[in-house]
């Protein structure tokens, strides 16, 4: 018999599930479903229940392609547009005092990812900071970040920026209910990888996120994507043609049109997009001058943004999971000239960087993961430090099986020791080869620093801030060091340096 625990929220209570070692609740709503007329609208509030809502078992993955919702090696979470739900998980020991919380936000480029990622559970984190993570869904792809607001009507408006918008929504719940949890909403910490990166900084600049969170991580972001107002509109009018329906039709049809099939559309036009101008990447916040009033790493650098404490970094080896297994990032001599080319980028100062970018492919994948995760990131470290506590790390740990399938210390690998990953069963496969002592290492490195900044606004006393003068960074390996501006050649290589426009 499964032991359970409830809680009485703001609107209603929630059954979940008592474990030896953590509390968990699952799928508890934070949003009403943006279901028909609510579809490419603003999340709007919870209707209050009654009695018991049962929060043991996960509900709905948001609108994917199944792949996206794969959560075990034949299992798959069931998608739909009723997805605006998130997860808790508490130590089970009681506490004297209110614990400080994170709240997690997944990558997977905006187009897919789910909350209910073994991975992702937070109960190995939760255990070791005596801390209270909660992992939150999102709209994705067409369902949250693409703007139709151009065919809005008086009866029917549709809005921009509804993934943003979900995650403001999460949080506004985390403020008003996390303490029934015992957590305190005065202590949140947002913490996100890739696309759950970026997430992090575009909360940054967003003000309706302002004080509804204290402290920001940000692992491994392309910072820089941002989708201007005209290349929204460009592409949305892209997605219309790619579906068949008129612009004077679209405020009615685009409400009604079977969601797989706005999904597949959606899907072939993103493709042909990313194919069309490498290094731009269409499915991304909106600078729309309102919910978004500016680019986010604009907004960090000019101080406009949310002055909190800041964790940033990337990996080592960022491009090397993309030139394995996708096919959306420069990571390609070719894809890569023709990226900076469309940008007016001084190649000739990236290649004595990069010797040998334009024609061999190992290091154009190097090259290519800089230019996508660690140039924009540059600005970020850069910009935030002149107006907030920043701390800046490279992760460049990697257990012997990725060495051997020339992965190295790539995109994502630093979710393992984040959440402790390495007892689980993917990491006891990659350190079969070796590198479980490592392993464990960066864990504690990890999970010691996320905590210690969870809860007081700053990592431990090993961690110096970053400043434009020292540019000072961890770099997490089997051991650990502090290294001040490495690699100087690349970082001034990729000074100027952006991404392309659609339009």
């Amino acid at each position: 018999m499964v032991a359970t625990t409830d809680i009485t929220i703001a609107d209603g209570v929630v059954r979940g599930r008592r474990g030896r070692r953590v509390l968990r609740w699952r799928s508890i709503p934070y949003a009403a479903p943006p279901v028909g007329d609510q579809r490419f609208r603003a999340p709007q509030p919870v209707q209050p229940w009654s009695g018991v809502r049962d929060a043991t078992e996960f509900g709905n993955a948001a609108m994917q392609h199944r792949e996206g919702a794969r959560i075990g090696p034949r299992g798959y979470q069931p998608t739909s547009e009723d997805s605006l739900t998130l997860n808790v998980t508490v130590p089970a020991r009681a506490s004297a005092s209110p614990r400080p919380v994170l709240v997690f936000i997944h990558g997977g480029g905006y187009l897919f990812g789910t909350s209910a990622l073994g991975l992702y559970s937070g109960a190995r984190l939760a255990q070791r900071g005596d801390a209270i993570v909660v992992s939150l869904n999102y709209r994705l792809g067409v369902f949250g970040y693409v703007d139709f607001g151009e065919y809005s009507s008086a009866s029917r408006a549709y809005e921009s920026n509804l993934g943003l918008r979900d995650q403001v929504a999460a949080l506004r719940w985390v403020r008003d209910n996390i303490a029934a949890f015992g957590g305190d909403p005065g202590n949140v910490t947002i913490f996100g990888e890739s696309a759950g990166a970026h997430a992090v900084l575009a909360l940054l600049g967003t003000p309706e996120a302002g004080g509804l969170f204290h402290r920001a991580i940000s692992q491994s972001p392309p910072a820089d994507w941002a989708m201007t107002a005209e290349d929204a509109r460009t592409f949305a009018r892209r997605c219309l043609d790619e579906l068949g329906i008129a612009p004077e039709a679209a405020n009615k049809e685009l409400g009604t049109i079977d969601g797989h099939e706005l999904r597949r559309a959606f899907n072939r036009v993103a493709r042909r997009v990313v194919h069309e101008r490498r290094g731009l990447f269409p499915t991304s916040p909106v600078v729309d001058g309102e919910y978004l009033p500016l680019p986010p790493v604009q907004a960090i650098e000019e101080g406009s943004a949310h002055r909190v404490p800041l964790i940033i970094g990337t990996n080592r080896d960022e491009g090397t999971l993309f030139a394995k297994f996708a096919d959306e990032l420069p990571t390609t001599p070719d894809r890569l000239r023709s990226a900076l080319e469309s940008v007016g980028a001084d190649q000739e100062r990236i290649a004595a960087a990069y010797p040998g970018f334009a024609d061999n492919p190992r290091v154009a994948v190097r090259a290519g993961g800089d230019y996508v995760f660690w140039r924009p990131s540059l600005r970020v470290m850069a910009g935030h430090s002149r107006h907030a506590p920043t701390y800046a790390y490279r992760y460049d740990f990697a257990p012997r099986a990725l060495h051997l399938a020339g992965l190295g210390a790539t995109h994502a690998s630093d979710l393992i020791p984040v959440f402790g990953g390495g007892d689980g069963p993917l990491g006891r496969a990659l350190t079969a080869a070796g590198g479980g002592s490592g392993l464990r290492a960066v864990t504690r490195q990890f999970q010691d620093n996320w905590v210690e900044f969870a809860r007081t606004g700053t990592p431990l006393p090993s961690w110096p801030r970053y400043t434009e003068q020292q540019r000072s960074t961890l770099i997490i390996d089997d051991p650990t060091r502090v290294e001040h501006d490495p690699e100087p050649t690349k970082r001034l290589a990729w000074q100027g340096v952006g991404v392309p426009s659609l339009t």
